[in-house]
């Protein structure tokens, strides 16, 4: 099979655990974008963080990102598709997240909403630190939920939930459950992501290919968690992470290396460079 497009997940894929790109990831990926193969970076993250390590790598293929709430050209100008979660669903899950006292946060028009300065918030400001104007999130510590929901004119792609406490997690994905507005999903053990119903990777994925003229038997997909499994099962050839969860493992077609031992650059090269 000859395939046109690669679809990447970043954390815990394309990313080593140190955040950072490996240098075999690099020339791997380079290397099919030479051979005109499409290299689609698709993530939970926010696009202004997916669209930093699009130019590291060099890439000019659309990003898909707060998983495949938001997908826009590389550079940002062009948005290609967006699917917002309504502020009554945001509520709701806020609320919740008050409820049993969890962190969350979420995302809406380039900028990140905080409960408070810790876990994820803590992160995007350090990396802000080391970014350059553009590259920069920007970051609001909510004090009154209710005064930024009111605003007309921001629109919300995703909300986070962050518990490390298991029980709560479980009570927090019962009441989610109820709610047959959302769609709700984990990137990580401790979380919970809430977007729109119907938003998901593969759908996004779906989307784009259609747009591309690109059939899904000539896509390849890579991840390694829950957020990544509608991805995975659109693609014709599914590649779980060695690190992946197990459940991500039993639907992939094959399982390479771990994120820190160039698993991304061992698929393409065994799957695109031959």
């Amino acid at each position: 099979m000859k395939y046109k497009l690669i679809a990447i997940d970043m954390d815990g894929t394309m990313l080593d655990s140190n955040n950072e790109i490996s240098l075999k990831n690099r020339e791997a990926i380079k290397l099919a974008s030479k051979m005109n193969v499409k290299v689609i970076i698709t993530t939970g993250r926010v696009f202004t963080a997916s669209r930093y390590y699009a130019k590291l790598l060099g890439i000019q293929t659309p990003i898909i990102s707060c998983n495949g709430a938001y997908i826009s050209s590389h550079d940002g100008k062009d948005i290609l598709f967006e699917d917002f979660l309504s502020k009554e669903d945001l509520k709701f899950a806020i609320e919740l997240a008050n409820k049993y006292n969890t962190y969350y946060h979420f995302f809406g028009n380039n900028t990140y909403y905080a409960k408070e300065m810790t876990k994820t918030a803590l992160m995007y400001l350090e990396w802000n630190k080391k970014q350059c104007s553009d590259d920069r999130i920007n970051i609001e510590v909510v004090k009154n939920y209710s005064e930024i929901l009111n605003k007309p004119d921001i629109n919300f792609y995703k909300i986070v939930l962050i518990e490390d406490n298991e029980e709560k997690k479980e009570k927090i994905r019962e009441e989610l459950a109820g709610n047959e507005n959302i769609e709700v999903v984990s990137s990580w053990h401790n979380n919970i992501e809430v977007m729109n119903l119907g938003v998901s990777k593969g759908n996004a994925l779906k989307k784009l290919c259609k747009r591309l003229k690109i059939d899904c038997k000539e896509v390849i997909a890579i991840g390694d968690s829950y957020n990544d499994a509608s991805m995975l099962k659109y693609a014709g050839m599914a590649v779980a992470m060695g690190n992946g969860e197990e459940y991500i493992k039993s639907i992939a077609d094959m399982v390479t290396d771990t994120n820190d031992n160039d698993g991304v650059a061992k698929a393409i090269e065994k799957l695109i460079i031959g």
